[in-house]
């Protein structure tokens, strides 16, 4: 069994090829990714895929499935009961990464350097779309920071970046890194509503943003509303790249 995969140029495995090694259900391996998804995304995106059933295949439907990379896999097998197994299953996942890692810095062929050129030309292409855009909108924020008034207390109708992650977690169970993005990135972004000082003595002076709540209510609202629900519990969006955690399609 091949654990470790090519996939958009990434070495990646995924929950299937978890729960196959590990002897374990996978509707139990899915769960417990969703369980520590917000963990996981420490160390990147986690992305769910669909794999249909397959012709003659008898009861049971699509399943669903998450591709994760080596810092997220072997992380989650720590969440998993310490078996023999497990462990046995772990060092045979790290070494087929390492030996993709290998073998990918071996030297290439004439015909694998020509493909491989054109995936980087495709790939800088997207990035650079992407770059793009969030340099516009890091203009504009440069743009309106330049008249940004500074408080010494966070005003009550305000939120600190560490506060709209918890309030988005609780109502619509968006992960860090899409937090990231609304605010950051995406073209609708809200504007910060302005700085506040740390009080903190170790701070030695230093400011973060905050938003007005009703701004930020309102940006993410139109997110949601703009996404589409690819599964119960996971999302789309036409600006965002992949897929990401969303608990409801809506909320006022």
């Amino acid at each position: 069994m091949t654990i470790v995969i090519i996939k958009d140029g990434d070495a990646v495995t995924t929950t299937l090829a978890i729960a196959e090694g590990t002897l374990n259900d996978h509707a139990s391996v899915i769960t417990l990714t969703r369980k520590y998804q917000v963990d996981l995304e420490d160390f990147g995106l986690v992305r769910f895929e669909i794999r249909p059933r397959e012709v003659g295949q008898h009861g049971g439907g699509d399943t669903e499935y998450a591709i994760l990379n080596e810092p997220q896999s072997t992380l989650l097998l720590t969440f998993m009961r310490n078996t023999e197994i497990v462990r046995a299953f772990k060092k045979k996942l790290v070494r087929e990464f390492w030996e993709l890692v290998q073998q990918r810095n071996r030297p290439m062929t004439p015909a694998e350097q020509l493909l491989a050129n054109a995936q980087v030309m495709v790939d800088m292409e997207r990035r650079q779309d992407r770059i793009d855009q969030a340099v516009a909108g890091i203009e504009r924020r440069v743009e309106d920071l330049s008249q940004t008034i500074v408080w010494d207390h966070c005003p009550q109708n305000c939120q600190s970046l560490t506060r709209i992650k918890e309030t988005m977690l609780a109502r619509h169970g968006l992960s860090g890194a899409v937090v990231d993005y609304v605010l950051k990135v995406w073209p609708n972004q809200p504007n910060p509503a302005g700085m506040v000082r740390n009080g903190h003595e170790e701070a030695l002076g230093s400011q973060y943003l905050v938003w007005s709540k009703s701004h930020v209510t309102a940006a993410f609202h139109r997110f949601v509303s703009e996404s589409t629900m690819v599964t119960a519990t996971q999302a789309t969006h036409p600006y965002f790249e992949g897929r990401f955690r969303l608990v409801q399609k809506a909320r006022s």
